[in-house]
């Protein structure tokens, strides 16, 4: 049988700790009231809030040198949805999972969106790969997909994405993610009009076989495995190839596919004011797309990210509905140690947006009180809010504290008993 980490246990680690919390979230009330703010109210707020588990993410990652492989780690789906359920078991803050085709590909897509739905899961986007070629494939990608000069390679990738959003429609998915690794490593390998333009092409392909309710997200990488030039590179070609497909194709921003210092947080305003935000992968980079846990690097980058976000939602921006997923390579630590302190640490910068005093800081953005205005988001920033979110697991059924009780728990060592290795890594990274 199985392990499983029970309500039980979940219900006794907690009873621990609980008079601790009610009087640290009592604490935490008192100071919000001192500030006008209603915790509670944020905490109804924080509740409703989720991200995405990538399904890849539970594996082992890797590098281009080599990988690791971690003892229990997921074997194929169903191993991969388990370890998932346990996150959001132990967080209450990932109820969706990303599944990533051909990796993740069902023999019946109905049944698996019934276990996910045993398991308490949903799903969230699904992700295609034409950045590699599967076994007996007739034509390769290894200089292009989408863009590729030889229209059969081009047509293959189309047909794989629009089989995904077949897909990804029986499990109930709203949304197909679309990244390639299209572009050069040298100057004069490829013309860059044409490349972009038989990538339009082949998207415009791809946007017509959406289901009327669904979304196209554009993702762009500045760099690999296109080194010298990619197709879509920043968020200017993938806005420009979201504005030339239509109203249901929007960017996606991953946090680590930027150049250093890029200010991330202009950019995500820019999308949210021209409608094309699609939303988020969430990681951290200290040089470039690292896939580093979330905050791990910078967490006021992500908490000026959410600023952005609490402002356009509180001021009613009109379709304003991003999706957020974490994405990230697990190459020294626990995968699910990882993706559950990124999860709580997205739902912290989160709630810390939700504190800051939007009247107070138009006031003094009005004014040009340059330090005023900073100090203001320094106030929510500096706001130590795990008490609340906390608080809000306990409410769900979840665990005070998710990593000590999961490293309690031996779930590690359970599955690594019941998960002898296959050989060879089904985590779809490397």
């Amino acid at each position: 049988m199985s392990f499983r980490i029970s309500a039980d246990a979940i219900g006794t680690d907690n009873a621990r700790r609980l008079a601790f919390l009610e009087d640290d979230y009592a604490a935490l009330k008192r100071q919000m009231a001192r500030r006008g703010i209603d915790l509670d109210a944020i905490a109804d707020q924080v509740a409703a809030f989720g991200v995405a588990l990538p399904s890849w993410g539970v594996g082992t990652g890797g590098t281009r040198f080599a990988r690791f492989a971690g003892s229990g780690e997921p074997r194929g789906l169903d191993d991969k949805l388990e370890d998932c359920a346990t996150i959001h078991q132990l967080t209450r803050a990932t109820p969706t999972v990303s599944l990533h085709f051909p990796w993740d590909k069902p023999s019946d897509a109905t049944a698996l969106k019934a276990q996910a739905a045993s398991l308490g899961l949903g799903f969230d986007a699904v992700n295609s790969n034409t950045f590699q070629d599967q076994p007996g494939q007739p034509v390769s990608y290894k200089f292009g997909s989408l863009s590729h000069p030889d229209k059969a390679v081009r047509d293959l990738a189309v047909a794989h994405n629009i089989d995904c959003i077949r897909l990804g429609e029986t499990l109930g998915a709203p949304a197909l993610t679309v990244w390639v690794g299209d572009g050069a490593n040298f100057p004069g390998q490829q013309n860059f009009t044409a490349a972009f333009d038989r990538y339009l092409d082949s998207m415009a392909q791809i946007y017509a076989a959406l289901p009327q309710d669904w979304s196209v997200f554009i993702e762009h990488k500045l760099f690999e495995p296109a080194f010298y030039a990619t197709v879509i590179a920043d968020w200017g070609s993938s806005y420009l190839a979201a504005t030339e497909l239509g109203p249901k194709a929007k960017c996606l921003v991953d946090l680590g596919h930027h150049a250093p210092n890029t200010n991330i947080e202009m950019i995500v305003a820019r999308l949210v004011r021209f409608g094309k935000l699609a939303g988020f992968h969430f990681n951290d980079s200290k040089y470039g797309d690292d896939d580093l846990d979330s905050g791990s690097i910078n967490p006021f980058q992500l908490f000026l990210i959410f600023n952005e976000l609490v402002d356009a939602a509180q001021r009613g921006t009109p379709g304003f509905a991003p999706a957020y997923m974490l994405d990230q390579s697990h190459n020294v630590t626990d995968p699910i140690e990882s993706l559950m302190n990124s999860a709580m640490e997205v739902q912290r910068r989160y709630a810390q947006a939700l504190l800051i005093d939007r009247a107070a800081l138009t006031e003094a953005q009005t004014a040009c009180d340059a330090l005023g205005a900073h100090n203001i988001l320094k106030q929510a920033f500096n706001t130590d809010v795990s008490p609340l979110l906390a608080e809000v697991r306990h409410r769900a059924g979840g665990a005070i504290d998710p990593l000590a009780l999961y490293r309690a728990s031996g779930y590690r060592a359970a599955k690594a008993q019941e998960r002898p290795p296959r050989g060879g890594s089904s985590a779809g990274i490397v």
